[in-house]
């Protein structure tokens, strides 16, 4: 597995990273115990989980458990050096963490103390905002994004307070790294801007959505992560499952995500099992395990990605760590952006 700059931290990782919201809910601690001895064994050295997860549904009652599902494997393991652990404070929400409440910098001091906590561990290794407190054009929101209700001053002002808190806790030990998650091109500048203004810890990455069918990030958050040094954390890189095409033809296999929230979050839209298939029939022309395509085309992009995927059981990660040594040809390459053209915005 190719290890990675993250960003200008002085910590390398995979550039693949095992996602972990299901741990506690869909996926029981024995099967995410497995999983994540596997990516280890494949070469994999690097984790991402949240204060917020488990996901599918979100509840109240059960934050924090992905958490305790991974700082129990660090404590009976024997191998909690080997994996670098990335979490997440959770913003404005509708009452799942904090009642609703988002992050400042005082949240931003207790969170990190409940994340270690929780993790069995001294160290955060990338501690990131899980989305903007300003607002967000992610999770489709882009199509009726309105920045104009936006307080500059407001934004500049909460971002002084999470970097001060940020210098703290990097400065006590507790974490390494600082990123951002659900962001834009103009907040991660103004976030890389104020920390060289402060001393404060430097942006190393952005977590977003990215796939063959969401690639907003292809333009201005590009040319940002190339000249700023900043890692792409792309999450749902299988474009929440779509591009396994286990929900074409109207399939909806009994566990899967699409049985628990049936719009996708906004992805089951009358333009998105067209675009599976064109993916797919790429896939099958070349010979190519459509699962192992949609992986091996992150690690193609002009910036650097560590690509977030998540597998509810082992035998799904078993068959996702078959195409991690797979290179795709310029033929494939020139098919996938035609595609592209054609079908640029699905959801």
């Amino acid at each position: 597995m190719k290890q990675i700059p993250l960003g200008r931290s002085g910590i390398m990782v995979s550039d693949w990273c095992l996602g972990t919201m299901t741990f506690g809910n869909q996926t029981p601690q024995d099967d995410a115990f497995r999983q994540i001895d596997m990516a280890l064994d494949a070469g994999i050295n690097f984790l991402d989980t949240a204060e917020m997860y488990p996901v599918n549904p979100i509840a109240k009652e059960t934050i924090g458990n992905s958490e305790r599902v991974v700082g129990n494997w660090r404590a009976q393991s024997g191998r909690k050096d080997e994996m670098l652990i990335a979490t997440k404070v959770s913003g404005d929400n509708p009452g799942w963490v904090r009642d609703g409440k988002g992050y400042d910098g005082a949240v931003i001091r207790e969170t990190v103390d409940a994340s270690l906590a929780r993790l069995q561990t001294d160290t955060i290794d990338l501690y990131q905002l899980h989305w903007p407190m300003r607002g967000s054009y992610m999770f489709r929101q882009n199509w009726t994004y309105d920045p104009s209700r936006q307080n500059r001053q407001e934004t500049m002002d909460h971002m002084g307070d999470v970097l001060a808190a940020m210098q703290e806790v990097v400065k006590a030990g507790k974490v390494r790294s600082f990123g951002l998650s659900n962001e834009s091109c103009w907040g991660t500048t103004q976030w890389i801007n104020m920390a060289e203004e402060m001393g404060a810890p430097r942006v190393v990455s952005v977590q977003n959505e990215y796939s063959l069918m969401c690639r907003h990030y292809d333009t201005d958050m590009a040319e940002m992560a190339v000249n700023e040094d900043v890692v792409l954390l792309s999450f749902s890189p299988l474009a929440a499952g779509f591009l396994t095409g286990k929900y074409q033809g109207g399939a909806v296999p009994p566990g899967s995500r699409m049985s628990i929230g049936p719009q996708m979050g906004g992805r089951m839209t009358p333009r998105a099992l067209p675009t599976v298939q064109a993916y797919l029939d790429i896939a099958q022309k070349h010979g190519l395990d459509p699962v192992h395509m949609a992986m091996a085309w992150q690690a193609t992009r002009p910036f650097a990605v560590s690509a977030i995927f998540g597998t509810t059981t082992a035998d799904q990660l078993t068959h996702m760590l078959k195409g991690r040594d797979l290179e795709l040809s310029q033929e494939v390459h020139d098919d996938i952006n035609h595609a592209h053209q054609a079908h640029p915005m699905p959801y």
